[in-house]
């Protein structure tokens, strides 16, 4: 099957190399523009243009693929097209191109977790378990016909990108045995059923502020899902906290959510929360480096500095 690639991240990296080592052909790959990264502001290559560069794979990165791809899509005379955390919608005119349709490879249990950012929702939302879907696109986000899936339980202090890496190589395992399966006739679309579907809005900064007075599971579970976006932090009065690694543990009910429980090298720093205490394990206190709480806490006055901003 001759195909066209669109994708972005790691994610989408792991996909795109399945298909390349697989019996079909990648005819072209679409991924987003580079983008600057760092204090420099260098432009930096998505990893699937990379892969794709590495493979002599012909690139094409548009700003808005809708207005500007339209003539290339078409004369590239692909059977299908295949997404996979691309990073743009895709118009009708679009989906109308190739005669397969375009597949999309989406890391959820559909119709639960529509979106951009559906690994991270799962682990937040306290899921059980989560998986890959393959779906024929349309012109709604995440809305298509099902056409296989696969579930894998969310490991215990699973991050996002542990979880995402997992359900990157289920996919790509997934999507092969997908296009193999619409080759042979063998799968048949499936609606999406009504009940269960969630849409999740897209992260953002202001999601990762933990102010101590959710349980501690939660809290365990938020600073998990937003690693490493967007970060997880606590507003002091001496300036923003990064918290970049936290458990559950015992603390002092005595005290009130936000308050310090423990701070000693023998219990760590344990701050108290709605429900049950939180060892912060890892930190990036104001102007400082992120490094383990008991190091920062051998030079300085934990107590003093932490004050929650009201």
């Amino acid at each position: 099957m001759r195909l066209v690639f669109m994708g972005t991240p790691v994610f989408a990296e792991t996909v795109l190399r399945a298909l390349i080592l697989s019996r079909h052909e990648v005819a072209a790959v679409f991924t987003q523009p580079d983008r600057p990264k760092g204090r420099g502001g260098k432009l930096v290559e998505s990893p699937v243009k990379a892969l794709a560069k590495e493979n002599g794979i012909p690139v094409f990165q548009p700003q808005k693929i809708r207005k500007e791809s339209i003539e290339d899509l078409t004369s590239i005379g692909a059977d299908a097209f295949v997404t996979a955390a691309f990073g743009q919608i895709l118009s009708q005119q679009i989906l109308d191109i190739p005669r397969l349709g375009t597949i999309n490879v989406h890391a959820s249990l559909l119709p639960r977790h529509r979106g951009s950012a559906p690994v991270a929702y799962a682990i937040w939302q306290g899921d059980k378990e989560t998986g890959v879907t393959t779906m024929l696109t349309d012109a709604g986000i995440d809305s298509g016909d099902m056409l296989l899936c696969e579930r894998t339980e969310i490991g215990m202090g699973e991050t996002t990108p542990e979880l995402t890496k997992r359900l990157a190589d289920i996919g790509a395992k997934l999507l092969i045995k997908t296009l193999d399966g619409i080759e042979s006739r063998n799968i048949t679309p499936q609606k999406q059923p009504d009940s269960g579907m969630s849409y999740d809005k897209m992260l953002s900064k202001e999601m990762g502020l933990i102010t101590f007075r959710e349980s501690a599971e939660e809290i365990e579970r938020r600073v998990r899902a937003f690693t490493p976006w967007p970060g997880t932090f606590a507003e002091l009065e001496s300036g923003t906290v990064k918290i970049c690694a936290v458990k559950a543990v015992s603390g002092d009910s005595s005290k009130s959510a936000g308050s310090i429980a423990f701070a000693d090298a023998q219990n760590g720093l344990v701050i108290q929360t709605g429900d049950g205490a939180i060892e912060i394990t890892e930190l990036q206190m104001p102007g400082g480096k992120r490094m383990p709480a008991k190091d920062y806490m051998r030079g300085h006055d934990i107590k003093a500095a932490w004050q929650l901003k009201e």
